[in-house]
């Protein structure tokens, strides 16, 4: 008579032992793999891998870097936007990828915002202006004077729709000179050429042009920045000279659209913690001549809102546009 009482009692812990709640495991239980949208050798291949370095220890996972290059950035982040919300596929959005391209592509395979998750703007860079070592141009009032006689000049730029894309275009059009940027896969492969003297000059963003620069393969002309890089006093901005050009790349962590809430709130904590460690806000500083920018998702999400309305104008008057 007491054996029904007893097996009921018996089924409720195993009941809660079977819940989809309790079973579930820790986010990450797997490693993670953080899609950069550009080649090896650029600034967001470099952030992405000083960044994942240390994250993958506070979060108990390796983080593998995947490089898939291709269509101004929009060929990594499509394939972000279509990954699970497992919060085991992330993206190094970019100014490219979630600026520009919404701008550019009338057919873009994504939704900047609808199909992805923001979790934290980590990098702000301005770009510069870089030359290769034959270029005869000393400075920057030297280079805009050959311009301007010789009418027009050919930029490498990382990619189509990129920062130093939009860069190289807004400089011409405030010298009055007509610009042919030469699209790459990538800054790596645009810096390559140009410290070959394929090309004569780049718009690069400054972490990853900054070694080249060290090491003299390149000369440096101007920043793009509103003002002087902390790491190069000596190097003026465009619009100190007389040139009204202000412009920033920007990269953050994104993934698809509806990562649990858990998940987000764990990532941007972590990605605030290690931004704040004195050993990063030191190499940030390095890199890019100031500390890594304060965020949430919540933050990050309205920036990237923003930063697609004020990119809109800029692609419509330079008339550029990719299919």
């Amino acid at each position: 008579m007491t054996l029904f009482p007893r097996r009921a009692a018996l089924a409720l812990p195993l009941a809660a032992l079977a819940s989809p709640a309790l079973a579930q495991p820790a986010w990450p239980s797997r490693p993670i793999r953080l899609v950069v949208p550009f080649a090896p050798g650029g600034t967001t291949d470099v952030m992405a891998r000083l960044i994942t370095d240390r994250l993958a220890p506070k979060l108990g996972q390796p983080i593998i870097v995947e490089n898939r290059p291709g269509a101004g950035a929009t060929i990594g982040a499509a394939m972000v936007a279509q990954a699970e919300p497992d919060g085991l596929t992330l993206l190094m959005s970019n100014s490219g990828s979630h600026g520009v391209s919404p701008s550019l592509y009338p057919n873009l395979p994504y939704d900047p915002m609808g199909d992805f998750t923001h979790v934290a703007l980590v990098v702000t860079s301005p770009s510069v202006l870089v030359v290769t070592k034959a270029n005869p141009a000393q400075d920057l009032a030297q280079f805009i004077a050959n311009v301007r006689r010789a009418g027009e000049i050919d930029f490498a730029v990382s990619g189509i729709g990129s920062s130093s894309h939009l860069t190289g275009l807004r400089l011409g059009m405030a010298l009055g000179v007509k610009v042919t940027p030469i699209p790459y896969r990538g800054a790596g492969p645009a810096m390559t050429d140009t410290i070959a003297g394929v090309v004569p000059a780049m718009m690069d963003s400054l972490p990853s042009a900054a070694p080249h620069i060290a090491a003299g393969s390149v000369r440096a002309l101007a920043i793009s920045g509103a003002e002087r890089s902390a790491r190069y006093r000596d190097v003026p901005t465009l619009k100190e000279s007389g040139v009204d050009v202000v412009n920033y790349a920007w990269f953050g962590i994104s993934g698809p659209a509806r990562l649990p809430p858990a998940i987000v709130s764990r990532l941007a904590t972590s990605i605030r913690e290690i931004m704040s460690d004195p050993v990063t806000i030191a190499r940030f500083e390095e890199l890019t001549g100031a500390p890594p920018p304060e965020s949430t998702p919540e933050s990050y999400t309205a920036f990237v809102r923003s930063e697609i309305e004020s990119f809109a104008p800029i692609v419509r008057a330079a008339g550029i546009e990719a299919r």
